[in-house]
């Protein structure tokens, strides 16, 4: 008989006549567990009376062989069956040629949608500008993908600047031109200049009017500013539109 610890599963081999109804406690030599071993149940009897068998048949005497009955010839044919006639098998139907001009349609359809995609991309290219200052949103499409655009329809030309020196200072000289772009009359905003140095951080910023209120389709307007004793270390400069915050 194989005892197992439940605490820790640990075996053991003992004599099942040391354990007789109800059982009784042991204790684990590993663990020091305590718990009650019930009594192995009793192996059944395996001697089983082989049963006796059966008595075989007793022989049955075949009946003596009979004459078959007399038939006359016409009732010996049973009447011939009526067999229906085979099933004619059709050969399959063929799916109805769709006509040409059907087809000619489509054909035509897909052509003409793709002249429309073609001729949108074409307008909206050749006229991005137009459309960037009518809709401004439609400049941030239009950057992505890859196409300047100028959303407030007027652009900065024969921009220059240079350091003169008066009264024993220098002075920055900024020039230019703005021009409209459009075929429509614009406001014309303030210039904002912005002195950075190498790493672009912001060293000097100051805003002005060029003089002008509007400007008419295609008119442009020249402006001049200046700084006296610009500050050291400026290696670039940046004309915006708007005022400086």
């Amino acid at each position: 008989m194989i005892l197992t610890c439940p605490q820790c599963s640990t075996r053991y081999q003992t004599d099942a006549a040391l354990f007789a109804p109800p059982g009784r406690k042991v204790k684990c030599a590993k663990c020091a567990h305590v718990w009650l071993q019930a009594a192995p149940s009793p192996e059944p009897d395996t001697d089983i009376a082989a049963e006796e068998p059966p008595p075989p048949p007793r022989p049955v005497a075949e009946p003596p062989p009979q004459r078959a009955a007399y038939v006359p010839p016409q009732e010996a044919y049973a009447p011939a069956r009526d067999y229906a006639p085979a099933p004619t098998v059709s050969a399959p139907r063929k799916a109805p040629e769709t006509p040409w001009s059907y087809r000619l349609g489509i054909a035509a359809g897909w052509l003409g949608l793709a002249l429309i995609v073609i001729v949108i991309g074409w307008a909206a290219e050749t006229y991005r500008q137009q459309i960037a200052s009518l809709w401004p949103q439609s400049s941030s499409l239009y950057s992505a993908l890859g196409l300047k655009v100028n959303a407030r329809g007027i652009e900065i030309v024969d921009q220059e600047d240079h350091v003169e020196k008066e009264d024993g200072q220098f002075v920055l000289v900024v020039t230019g031109k703005l021009v409209n772009i459009t075929k429509r009359e614009l406001t014309v905003p303030r210039l904002s200049i912005v002195l950075t140095d190498d790493d672009m951080r912001a060293l000097y910023q100051w805003s002005f009017s060029t003089g002008a209120s509007t400007l008419r389709p295609d008119e442009s307007i020249p402006f001049r500013t200046r700084l006296s004793s610009p500050p050291a270390g400026v290696k670039h400069l940046q004309i915006r539109f708007g005022s400086t915050s």
